[in-house]
């Protein structure tokens, strides 16, 4: 299909990925107005945002980025009301290890609900860790808690309705007085366009002269089944204690409790052409993961009911760095472990694209989420 971009030129927006950062920008701009098409080659929410769980958090080494999560919370919660189905459990989430001595006084001063706690609360709050005399410091966020992904797609996916025009994005340019993509079998023009495909964003980004330091990754995460009777409560999970042998696991409950979605913040090395360096590293995650739950989950199944290889794609400064770079009429963002952070983001890109307007913390210059 074709279209001249005679109507409504200064309202037209393009969205390119149908990930949970794309549709929450594209229900953003929708709610301002805006007329929203989202290209999506593939499933929405198949790509780095897929998967049954998502552990939400407010600790952050940035307090910048305490804030951000702060937003979204909120935001998640409005969207409970709106569509009427839970976006992020009421269980919390608990996390183990020194990071917590830096992590707990940032949370206070940003007034989010959070506290140390001994191990009898970690034992309640996580029933399914193996004992341990002594984790380190542990701190609980009360309004943390494992977000239903899948959920939370389905409702904005619903909301883009006819929107959809599911093709691959070829190439993307300013022409005129707005910025011309074309896809397998179209050719749109719009007054701006926002770009969050993921892996798929930094080639989309060299066209515009933009290059996106991004560290193109991937690491293992499995779901495990949980032995015996479910537990009416479960706690989200980061553990960098390194008391049961791993020192960057996060873990998070997948809708009812029944399972436990477990994986290590450590990554497989990738070329820029997205193939493996070492495939081995890989099936040596996987084991590291299962070693992993017998050592300190005896409350699961060694053996997971589902396998997920997510791609990462982290910014130089952290692994929570977040970042949008911007061309002639093309807003592109880039960064790792936003699905906790994707309605706050959806509402700032829909401020850059209708009002010109990208709040300076997402400027690649501000380095969101260092420490």
């Amino acid at each position: 299909m074709v279209n001249d971009g005679t109507e409504t030129p200064m309202t037209r927006v393009g969205v390119i990925g149908a990930g949970i950062v794309g549709l929450s920008a594209a229900l953003a701009l929708r709610d301002r107005g805006a007329d929203v098409t989202v290209f999506e080659s593939g499933v929405p929410g198949g790509g780095q945002s897929g998967g049954p769980s998502r552990l939400f958090r407010h600790a952050h080494d940035d307090p910048r980025l305490v804030g951000w999560a702060q937003r979204s919370r909120r935001i998640y919660a409005d969207w409970e009301g709106r569509f009427g189905v839970e976006m992020v459990s009421r269980d919390g989430a608990v996390a183990l290890g020194p990071a917590v001595d830096d992590r707990l006084p940032l949370l206070e001063e940003a007034g989010v609900e959070a506290h140390r706690i001994d191990m009898d609360e970690v034992r309640r709050r996580l029933p399914l860790l193996a004992d341990a005399d002594d984790l380190g410091p542990a701190m609980f966020d009360a309004h943390g808690g494992a977000i239903r992904t899948r959920e939370a797609i389905a409702a904005l996916v619903d909301t883009v309705g006819d929107g959809f025009v599911r093709e691959q994005v070829l190439s993307l340019r300013p022409a005129g007085d707005g910025v011309e993509v074309r896809a397998d079998e179209s050719l749109e023009r719009f007054s701006h366009v926002v770009v969050c495909a993921g892996r798929g964003s930094a080639p989309l980004a060299r066209q515009l002269g933009l290059v996106l330091p991004v560290d193109l990754e991937i690491h293992v995460r499995s779901t495990f089944a949980v032995r015996g009777p479910v537990p009416e409560r479960l706690a989200c999970l980061q553990d960098g204690s390194g008391v049961f042998g791993e020192t960057g696991v996060y873990a998070a409950p997948v809708p009812g409790n029944g399972a436990y979605a477990v994986g290590l913040s450590e990554t497989a090395t990738v070329r820029e052409d997205g193939s493996v360096v070492d495939p081995t590293e890989l099936a040596d995650h996987d084991e590291r993961v299962r070693d992993y739950v017998r050592r300190a989950l005896p409350g699961l199944d060694p053996d997971p009911i589902e396998v997920k290889h997510c791609w990462v794609t982290a910014l130089p400064w952290s692994d929570d760095g977040v970042a949008v770079w911007q061309a002639e009429g093309v807003s592109v963002l880039a960064g790792h472990n936003l699905f906790k952070q994707a309605p706050a983001l959806g509402q700032a890109l829909a401020a850059a694209a209708l009002d010109g307007h990208l709040d300076p913390d997402l400027l690649p210059t501000a380095r969101l989420g260092a420490a």
